[in-house]
């Protein structure tokens, strides 16, 4: 299940009435207004017509609706939405691992040193620098990251007030709860279903940012989109979702995508086998989590899930401090309570918050596919960062995986019925072909014409699952 899998909000009846009267209205004025605007006089003088003003306003206006239609609206805001996903998931795991490097004492001519890495080519080095690890504490960061999804439902209020300025916060929140004892819960039912999604929740979160230490960013989140495939495999068990044999081959080449970058640095002496089980196990722990979050609690309202979220984020600060306490006093997490970074930590927490409340709301505004393409999309730019940042190279085996990887992705996100669409892409091809092979003054354009319509073809078949 995805958690973006909710009820998209419809429109209001009012609205749909408005349009339907706006569109016979432009029916009508385009089928009276074609050739009135010359008169005998004019025609007999030679003069040239000028076009009326209620023709042209007509004309703008279907321009306009056809431009601001409301599918066209949610694909403008399904790129959007894409790129403010792609950049708050890059930069907060990017401030999350640059809190997991050392950071400079003095200037000499060595290598980096880092905690917990290898000294081999996939490492970051320098020549410029020696750096210091005062900040090791994993558990603490996703303790307290997981803290801000309290944020969830006072930000989902402040949106409702904003259209329904006559409610308190009280009554929003027992209307909710309303809801959920419409549907059989209890107080003690709905708190242990919660208290088990935050489990879920911070082991997944835990094992990402702990992958952090030992893999670069780009690594990780190359690792964490293979969760699409995840969440299929799971939803055919456990949803009985439709069986897609292009899917299950899109698992297996994730899954040889991900034995490739377990094995890039080989087995002996190497932590990367260990950053590469951490992260995947990442991705399949949020596959479960999403999929659960389906079977168990359902379609729910967008207000339903934010309470969900503010009360995951209560449970976490309420139970889950003495264990990162815990490990703190025991030595496993070493934190400088002089000197934390909060610079970074604080970014990393707001940077996965907005990606959080994307994820899950902005399907409201786009379609569920763009929501889903963040998660690919960052890999480039990510390795783009690692790149210029840290000197990392993408090559041999590690590119492979994350070829493969991606290839996965891409087929996974098929629709099940897409032989249909190749059948209607390789006739549209030989029909074409054969048009364009006759002796005909317009061979060139048909040839064009049949690159344009295979580009088109292939267009329609990644997006038809927008609607």
């Amino acid at each position: 299940m995805r958690e973006t899998d909710l009820p998209i909000i419809s429109f209001k009846s009012g609205n749909i009435i408005k349009n339907v009267i706006a569109n016979n209205e432009e029916i009508n004025s385009e089928y009276f207004t074609n050739t009135d605007s010359l008169n005998g006089h004019q025609l007999e003088q030679g003069i040239e017509a000028v076009t009326s003003p209620t023709d042209l306003t007509t004309k703008l206006k279907s321009c306009s609706n056809t431009v601001c239609s409301q599918a066209v609206r949610k694909i403008y805001f399904g790129i959007w939405v894409t790129i403010c996903i792609t950049a708050s998931w890059v930069g907060a795991t990017h401030c999350i691992k640059y809190l997991f490097i050392r950071r400079s004492l003095i200037e000499v001519d060595t290598e980096v040193v880092l905690d917990n890495f290898e000294k081999t080519e996939n490492n970051i080095t320098s020549d410029q620098w020696k750096y210091d690890v005062p900040y090791q504490a994993p558990f603490f960061t996703t303790w307290f990251m997981t803290n801000w999804t309290v944020l969830f439902f006072p930000l989902f209020f402040i949106s409702r007030l904003s259209t329904k300025r006559c409610e308190s916060m009280g009554s929003i929140l027992l209307e909710y709860i309303r809801d959920f004892r419409e549907r059989g819960y209890t107080v003690g039912r709905f708190l242990l279903r919660c208290s088990f999604f935050c489990i879920l929740w911070v082991g997944t979160n835990y094992m990402y940012i702990l992958s952090l230490q030992f893999l670069f960013a780009t690594d990780v989140m190359t690792l964490f989109s293979t969760n699409v495939s995840f969440m299929y495999l799971l939803s055919w068990v456990i949803l009985h979702e439709q069986f897609v044999g292009i899917r299950i081959i899109a698992v297996i080449v994730c899954d040889t995508g991900v034995a490739l970058l377990a094995y890039m640095d080989g087995i002996s002496g190497s932590s990367t086998l260990s950053g590469v089980v951490l992260a995947s196990s990442s991705s399949a722990c949020s596959a479960i989590y999403k999929v659960l979050f389906k079977k168990i609690i359902g379609d729910s309202t967008y207000g339903q899930v934010a309470l969900i979220f503010s009360i995951i984020g209560i449970l976490n600060a309420l139970f889950l401090w003495p264990l990162s306490l815990l490990l703190i006093l025991a030595g496993e997490e070493s934190l400088p309570f002089d000197d934390l970074p909060w610079a970074s930590l604080l970014s990393a927490s707001c940077l996965t918050l907005v990606a959080n409340l994307l994820g899950n709301f902005s399907i409201a505004l786009t379609y569920d596919l763009f929501i889903t393409l963040g998660l690919i999309t960052a890999v480039p730019v990510s390795a783009a960062l690692d790149v210029v940042l840290y000197g990392a190279t993408f090559e041999g085996m590690k590119l492979g995986g994350m070829i493969l990887i991606g290839i996965g992705f891409f087929l996974v996100m098929f629709p099940h019925n897409w032989p249909d669409y190749i059948t209607r892409l390789l006739r549209s091809i030989i029909k074409l072909t054969s048009s364009a092979s006759m002796p005909t003054p317009n061979r060139g354009k048909k040839r064009e014409l049949m690159y344009v319509c295979v580009v088109g073809c292939v267009v329609l078949l990644m997006m038809y699952r927008i609607r």
